[in-house]
């Protein structure tokens, strides 16, 4: 309790220093959560995912974060080792090197060297992590309920208990090193065939929750523009086939990298080598084939459809308004209308479509945010070594292929079954129900609801007329009052009037006389701007402005 109470006073003090209850701007929410330490750092990055929640401004900012940290002594890390495999760490390496290659909140990283001669990485994760980052964690719970007045907007949409619940639920996992060795597992099995595609070998008998042990491996970044073009690699082929790559786990495998920045994609021995799977996105069958779908009826400027795709796959914070939402649509289609697919990047469509979302109160699925987040940053990479590759181009040219290949026809038969099945159920009714309406209205009791829009300035007219009703109904009860004290012999008297009715009239009248000037004074007001300016026009056609 004592631990907690003095880490909220360095929160609070924090938070003083950079005056929070005047407004966070994006860039000062990354100094906060850099001055609140690792974890709030590595909370920062995660948060960035969310774009469906955060504005994109923020989520950009946020990815900036980096999580580089004083080391751990390298006898912190030994003893880490002998823990996690209950015996001394020299009887499974011949060495290590002392000096690690990186430092993250949770976890840095060593070069070391197997007893049977093989080079690999050693990821070793921090003592206490786990603890700090939930106490933490709780800590940002308790802050919820006190949430100051700098985002009233964003409590009032969003429920930001579920939030910080989903960010303790994905750093748990990045912590769990036995996850990301699954995670390398299954992206290995998954791209198996492709010979362009390759993963660090995992060496699994040496892994556990607290210790990741993988192959390491050279080659040169992915954005090392210099260092491949004088070994004579295609940078455009690489842009593509790295596209490829990303686009098909996407919408083959539901099972894709979130976290594809240039230093977790090296290029080796003419092979795109992924690193880093502890953050990996996936897509249920239900959400890919909805988001394909999507990406089809985009492609084919239909606004209905992309419409339902959206309704079918967020999730509303309040009552759906299809209206609006088809309008925003509408709006962003016409954006795209004059385009050709290859001219269209998809990270900026699909950003996009999550500010529309946002807008009509709705939240996507969390693997959709984080395939915003990898797009993006694919789309970096892609802008940097070769810009002519266009994923949008490259996603519908692999959905033509599929479709021409592998037709979804199971897919098409249920979509087509389940809309001849709620035809079917509805249209059995109809004959009754046109009975049953046809009964009511003879028997007059019949009923007709509308559910009327008004537009705003339709609002603001009757708001008024409303207010100057009310207005006026006042004035007359103050007058018929006081002129009903006044057939009364009450006492005391002002110029033989009794002085409640006195006081009566004269509220009344002043009331009279302030909203009469006021209703001149706008009209005079009104008629001098629409009023043209002597001179200003040399002549209506054809005129110079002075």
């Amino acid at each position: 309790m004592k631990d907690d109470t003095s880490r909220l006073r360095e929160i609070t003090a924090v938070l003083h220093r950079y005056h929070i209850t005047r407004g966070v701007t994006p860039e000062k929410l990354r100094q906060i959560l850099e001055d609140l330490g690792p974890t709030y750092v590595k909370l920062g990055q995660i948060m960035s995912l969310h774009s469906d929640i955060l504005p994109k401004a923020y989520c950009n900012e946020l990815m900036k974060l980096t999580s580089e940290v004083k080391p751990m002594l390298f006898g912190e890390v030994e003893k880490i080792l002998n823990e996690s495999y209950g015996k001394d760490w020299k009887e499974v390496f011949g060495s290590i090197d002392e000096e690690p290659i990186g430092s993250a909140s949770i976890a840095q990283v060593h070069r070391a060297v197997l007893r049977d001669g093989s080079p690999v990485i050693i990821k070793v994760r921090r003592r206490g992590i786990a603890t700090t980052m939930k106490r933490d964690i709780e800590l940002l719970h308790k802050a919820v309920r006190v949430l100051p007045a700098a985002v009233p907007r964003l409590r009032g949409i969003v429920d930001l208990d579920m939030v910080l619940d989903e960010l303790w639920s994905v750093a748990k996992e990045e912590m769990d090193f036995t996850r990301e060795a699954a995670n390398m597992e299954e992206f290995a099995e998954k791209n198996e065939g492709i010979a362009y595609i390759a993963v660090p070998k995992l060496y699994k008998e040496y892994t556990t929750h607290h210790v990741l042990v993988m192959e390491y491996i050279d080659g040169f970044a992915i954005n090392d523009k210099a260092a491949l073009s004088d070994r004579g690699y295609d940078l455009t082929e690489i842009g593509r086939k790295f596209a490829n790559s990303f686009i098909k786990q996407v919408m083959d495998d539901g099972f894709f990298h979130a976290d594809p920045h240039p230093g977790n994609v090296k290029i080796r021995e003419g092979k795109i080598v992924w690193l880093d799977m502890g953050m990996m996105g996936r897509l249920d069958d239900r959400d890919r084939r909805i988001m394909i779908r999507g990406v089809e009826a985009i492609a084919m400027h239909d606004i209905s459809r992309v419409t339902d795709a959206v309704l079918d796959l967020g999730v509303f914070w309040s009552k759906p308004d299809r209206d609006s939402l088809y309008d925003d649509i509408r709006d962003f289609l016409q954006r795209y209308q004059s385009k050709g697919m290859g001219d269209i990047d998809l990270a900026v469509a699909m950003s996009d479509m999550m500010d529309i979302m946002k807008e009509n109160h709705m939240s996507m699925p969390h693997g959709m945010t984080m395939l915003a987040r990898g797009l993006t940053q694919v789309e970096g990479v892609l802008a940097y070594i070769s810009p002519e590759v266009n994923m949008m181009e490259i996603a519908y040219q692999r959905l033509i292929e599929e479709r021409l290949k592998e037709p979804d026809i199971k897919g098409e038969l249920g979509h087509i079954g389940r809309k001849l099945w709620r035809m079917s159920v509805n249209g059995s009714e109809i004959p009754s129900l046109t009975s049953e309406i046809m009964k009511e209205y003879l028997r007059g009791k019949g009923q007709m609801t509308l559910d009327l829009k008004p537009t705003d300035s339709l609002t603001a007219v009757i708001d008024r007329a409303v207010r100057n009703l009310v207005i006026g109904l006042c004035i007359l009860g103050l007058l018929v009052g006081s002129s009903i004290i006044c057939a009364t012999d009450l006492r005391p008297k002002i110029l033989g009037i009794p002085f409640l009715g006195f006081i009566g009239f004269f509220i009344a009248v002043s009331a009279i006389i302030y909203f009469t000037s006021r209703y001149f004074i706008r009209k005079i007001i009104r008629r001098r701007r629409n009023r043209p300016r002597k001179g200003r026009y040399r002549n209506s056609i054809g005129g110079r402005i002075r």
